[in-house]
């Protein structure tokens, strides 16, 4: 987990956000890591995070039991088409027949697969390289909306 927050932490832009204690996020989020595009080190507003890696088990979210000790689940928004690529289906007619616990295996969310994430109990040697490479093209992917959104935005008033 902390190789890939390293890596993540590496790109420009990144604002990587680790709840604890005392923070503003909820009990069952600390220890989770959260990855936006946020150029200014700030957490953005109305955005949810490119990718997460979640530590353990959640509501409605126990099919990679990662209550488990030494368990970690790296979640990636993707395209449709790395979805196909890695997957071999369409985000909305998964199948539900795979075995979610299996470690080192790229495969669809459990729970939000069918809107275009993609999922990694402990990553290694067969689905790291994947893994950083889909980070990399999340982490671009958000800069490009964060920068049409501010191309959106109205110009500032002035006095």
């Amino acid at each position: 987990m902390d190789q890939i927050v390293a890596v993540v932490r590496g790109f420009d832009g990144a604002l990587v956000l680790i709840p604890g204690p005392g923070s503003d996020f909820p009990e069952p989020a600390w220890g989770d890591a959260f990855f936006y595009y946020a150029p200014d080190g700030r957490l953005p507003r109305n955005v949810q995070p490119y990718a997460t890696i979640v530590t353990r088990n959640q509501p409605g979210d126990c099919a990679s039991d990662l209550d488990a000790p030494n368990r970690w689940r790296v979640n990636i928004h993707v395209d449709r088409a790395a979805f196909l690529e890695l997957t071999g289906e369409e985000r909305r007619g998964l199948s539900r027949c795979r075995d979610y616990a299996s470690t080192d295996r790229v495969m669809p969310h459990p729970v939000y697969g069918s809107l275009g994430w993609i999922s990694v109990v402990n990553p290694a040697e067969r689905t790291l390289n994947t893994v950083v490479r889909l980070l990399h093209d999340a982490h671009n992917a958000a800069r490009a909306r964060f920068e049409r959104r501010r191309e959106q935005e109205p110009p500032p008033e002035r006095d």
